[in-house]
């Protein structure tokens, strides 16, 4: 693995990444990470896709030198594995093929530890277990990453390049934190999208065709995200200034914000989502 820091690769800052890469599972989440790869300058000819049931896109890539489901393997510079945790144990030992004393492996299947993945790969293997979302599917992701021992610097910085292509990344050095990361952020997009159901709905029980207050719900939804992903300012600033004292915002937001309002049963959900996270990992 190569790094350059010409202005060139700062723009494309995978195409300097000598390979190879193997991607094991290029359903949606994966086959958008590498699309986002591609387009940070990734070579199809340094990349190799495992998946059973390829996609169109990923099958033409192959006139561009990307290498689907190969005969052969040996080690790589990098395997990510995005497949469903479901069938974690039926794949892992086609992972072990492609694993050599220096690969790092990068896992976002959701619930699966670095204890499992250690367990299942060669010992002192470099592991970095991650936790993406679904709106890294169009590259507005967030996801969270830790760690094994094992893992060096110069492999995380591959790693966070890759993870990067989804969107933003954060890293923490406790993994018991993952739990908590799955059902605030890996979740959350869940409880944004019920949040648009809710208040369209809202709008129905007031009198609203149900087509306007559908789209009305979804574009405020869609277009404060947008907004607050924007702007410096946090998200509590940026409610007090669209809230004007003894105002229909304000009148609303005594509803939601009242002691069982939508603070507490989000603390709930989450706790809720954490726990349930803690007993699928085992």
């Amino acid at each position: 693995m190569t790094t350059s820091t010409d202005s060139g690769s700062a723009e494309r800052p995978l195409r300097a990444f000598a390979g190879p890469l193997v991607l094991v599972g290029a359903g949606k989440m994966g086959g958008a990470m590498l699309q986002g790869w591609l387009a940070l300058g990734l070579e199809p000819k340094r990349t190799i896709v495992l998946e059973p049931q390829p996609a169109a896109e990923i099958e033409a890539l192959a006139e561009r030198g990307l290498k689907i489901n190969p005969n052969t393997a040996g080690p790589v510079a990098v395997a990510v594995i995005a497949v469903k945790p479901q069938i974690a144990a039926e794949v892992m030992p086609a992972v072990k093929t492609f694993v050599g004393a220096s690969t790092l492996v990068v896992s976002i299947m959701a619930g699966r530890t670095l204890r499992f993945l250690t367990a299942a790969l060669p010992p002192k293997t470099a592991i970095v277990r991650a936790m993406p979302n679904t709106p890294a599917a169009i590259g507005r992701g967030i996801t969270v990453a830790v760690a094994n021992p094992h893992v060096s610097a110069v492999q995380r910085d591959i790693a966070h390049r890759l993870l990067a292509a989804a969107g933003g990344v954060e890293w923490v050095l406790d993994e018991m934190l993952m739990d908590a990361v799955t059902a605030v952020s890996g979740s959350g997009p869940a409880y944004v999208f019920l949040l648009a159901e809710a208040l369209a709905q809202a709008g129905i029980e007031a009198g609203l065709p149900r087509g306007l207050s559908v789209k009305l719900a979804r574009e405020t939804i869609a277009g404060s995200g947008e907004l607050m992903h924007r702007t410096p300012l946090d998200a509590a600033t940026l409610r007090q200034n669209v809230t004007s004292p003894g105002g229909t915002t304000a009148a609303a937001l005594e509803v939601l914000m009242s002691r069982d309002g939508l603070t507490a049963l989000m603390t709930k959900a989450v706790a809720a989502a954490t726990r349930r996270s803690h007993d699928l990992a085992g």
